[in-house]
C-alpha cells in the first residue's frame, strides 16, 4: 500500500537523510560524538533531547536530523510526529532501529484538511523508509482511517448531510464489493420511527435514513458497528445556545468512527459477517419538529417520552440497535458523540467505553494501551436506570438530576440491545481542541484503533 500519498515507504537503499533518536538522559553522551561546530549549532536551536524536539546539524556539505523521544528503543505511535511536521521536504531514514509503532504519527502528522482552501503552511511531503514492509501496510491503513474520519467531521453540515453519509458508506460497499441498503420516507417512519421523528423537521435535502451495510461470509461470526450520524444538532425544540452549536457539525462523529472501522475490518478481509449500521439525521427545528412530552414508539416497540429533545441521538442509535440484535450478532459496537458528560468526566482526549462484559472491555483497553488509543470505562450501573422511568411511557429518554450522565444515557441504550449480546459503547468527542504532534486540531478517531486491534485479536 504505497501509492502517491503514502509518507512511509519500503527501503531499498534509497538516499535519504539521516534521524537520531536520542532522549534527554541519553543526549549528553551522544553528542560526545559530534564536533564542537555540531554541538553549538544544536546549542542554537535549544536542543536538549526533550520528547518532540527537533534538531538540525551540519554534516559536511550535507546535514541530518535529530530527534528527542522519551526512549528510543521503544517508540510510541507519536514520536516521530514532530519530526514528520517540521522536518524540511525530504526524504528520510532512522540512523539506528526501526519506527515500529511510530509510522502511524509519521504518516498523520501531515494530515492536511484542505477542501476548502489551499495549504499554506504545508512543505511537504516529508518520506520515511523503513525495513518493515507489513508494518508499512498496517500503519497506511490504520491512518487512512483517521483521515476519514478526520475529513468526515471536519466537513461542514451542509456538505455532509444525511445524504452526504449515504454517499460515503456507497462508496465503501462499491470500494469492497458489500451491500448497501437505505431506508427512508414512509418506510423509515413505519420501521425506524424514532430516526424518522429526530429528523423529520429537516429539509427534503437532509431527510433522515436507516444506511446499512452487509459483507462478508455469513457463516462467520456476526459483528454489527452501529454508528451515530447526527449531521447537525441544533438542540431540536430544546434548541442549544449559539456557542454549544459550534462544533455541532461533528455529531456525526459517531458514524465517521462506524465507516472507518468498518473500512478497516474490509480492507484486512477479517473473518466476520460485518453489518454496518448509521441511523442518520440532522436535529433541526421546523413547525414538524418532534416535541417535549411527546411519546415516541420504537422499533423495538418500547414507548419513549421525550424529557429532552437535545437528547436525540441515543434514540437514533437505539432503533438501529435493535435491528443489529435481531441478527444474534456475536458482538455489537456502536460509537457516538452521546454526552457532554462523558467530557467532563474524563476531557477531551479518552473515550468513555461502557461494556456488559468484562472480558470484552478489558481487551478493548489493553489493545487501547498497547497502541496508544487510550479509552477508559465508565459503569453501566443498574440502580441509575430507575431516573430514566416515566408516568405515560415504557421510558424517558433523559434524566433530569445532572448525576452521571454518561452511564444514564448508555443505560438508556442498554433496553434496545438483545438480552445476552456481547455489546460495547463509545461515548467518543471525535474532536481534537488543541494540536498534538500528529494530531492536529479537529475531527479525530477516539477509540478506533483500540477497537480494531481487539477485533484483530479477536477474529484474526
Amino acid at each position: 500500500m504505497t501509492d502517491k500519498h503514502a509518507l512511509i515507504q519500503p527501503d531499498r537503499g534509497q538516499k535519504s537523510i539521516p534521524i537520531h533518536l536520542v532522549s534527554k538522559d541519553s543526549f549528553a553522551d551522544w553528542a560526545k560524538g559530534l564536533t564542537n561546530a555540531q554541538r553549538a549549532a544544536l546549542e542554537g536551536q535549544k536542543f536538549t533531547g526533550g520528547g518532540y524536539e527537533v534538531g538540525i546539524v551540519p554534516d559536511g556539505e550535507n546535514w541530518f536530523a535529530v530527534g528527542g523521544v522519551a526512549n528510543p528503543a521503544s517508540l510510541s505511535s507519536w514520536c516521530l510526529a514532530k519530526l514528520a511536521e517540521t522536518l524540511p521536504a525530504g526524504t528520510y531514514a532512522l540512523a539506528q532501529g526501526d519506527p515500529g509503532k511510530a509510522l502511524l504519527g509519521w504518516q498523520t502528522a501531515q494530515y492536511r484538511f484542505t477542501r476548502y482552501r489551499q495549504d499554506s503552511e504545508q512543505t511537504g511531503p516529508r518520506i520515511l523508509l523503513t525495513q518493515d514492509a507489513k508494518g508499512i501496510d498496517a500503519a497506511l491503513a490504520e491512518a487512512a482511517a483517521i483521515g476519514k474520519v478526520r475529513d468526515l467531521v471536519n466537513t461542514p453540515a451542509e456538505d455532509m448531510g444525511p445524504a452526504d453519509l449515504e454517499a460515503a458508506a456507497e462508496a465503501l460497499a462499491k470500494e469492497h464489493r458489500a451491500d448497501c441498503h437505505v431506508v427512508r420516507g414512509d418506510v423509515l417512519q413505519r420501521d425506524y420511527p424514532m430516526v424518522h421523528a429526530v429528523g423529520r423537521a429537516a429539509s427534503r435535502h437532509h431527510a433522515p435514513r436507516l444506511i446499512e451495510l452487509i459483507w462478508g461470509d455469513p457463516k462467520a461470526p456476526r459483528v454489527a458497528i452501529v454508528g451515530k450520524g447526527v449531521s447537525f444538532d441544533s438542540g431540536g425544540l430544546d434548541i442549544k445556545p449559539a456557542s454549544a452549536m459550534l462544533l455541532m457539525k461533528k455529531d456525526m462523529g459517531g458514524a465517521a468512527h462506524a465507516l472507518a472501522l468498518a473500512g478497516l475490518i474490509m480492507g484486512a478481509a477479517l473473518n466476520v459477517r460485518l453489518h454496518l449500521l448509521v441511523p442518520t439525521v440532522e436535529n433541526a427545528i421546523a413547525g414538524n419538529a418532534f416535541r417535549p412530552g411527546d411519546v415516541l414508539r420504537s422499533r423495538q416497540g418500547l414507548t419513549v417520552e421525550i424529557g429532552n429533545t437535545d437528547a436525540e441521538g441515543r434514540l437514533i442509535l437505539a432503533d438501529a440497535l435493535t435491528r443489529a440484535s435481531e441478527e444474534k450478532p456475536d458482538l455489537i459496537i456502536d460509537f457516538a458523540t452521546l454526552t457532554g458528560a462523558a467530557r467532563v468526566a474524563l476531557g477531551p482526549d479518552l473515550p468513555a467505553l461502557f461494556a456488559r462484559r468484562d472480558e470484552t472491555a478489558d481487551a478493548v483497553i489493553t489493545a487501547g494501551r498497547a497502541h496508544d488509543d487510550e479509552v477508559w470505562r465508565l459503569p453501566l450501573h443498574d440502580a441509575y436506570a430507575e431516573w430514566l422511568k416515566s408516568d405515560i411511557a415504557d421510558t424517558n429518554n433523559n434524566h433530569t438530576n445532572g448525576f452521571a450522565g454518561a452511564s444514564v444515557a448508555g443505560l438508556f441504550l442498554d433496553k434496545f440491545v438483545g438480552d445476552g449480546i456481547d455489546w460495547i459503547h463509545f461515548d467518543t468527542y471525535a474532536w481534537r481542541p488543541v494540536a498534538k504532534p500528529g494530531r492536529p486540531k479537529g475531527g479525530e478517531a477516539l477509540g478506533l484503533r483500540a477497537v480494531w486491534h481487539m477485533l484483530q485479536a479477536r477474529y484474526g
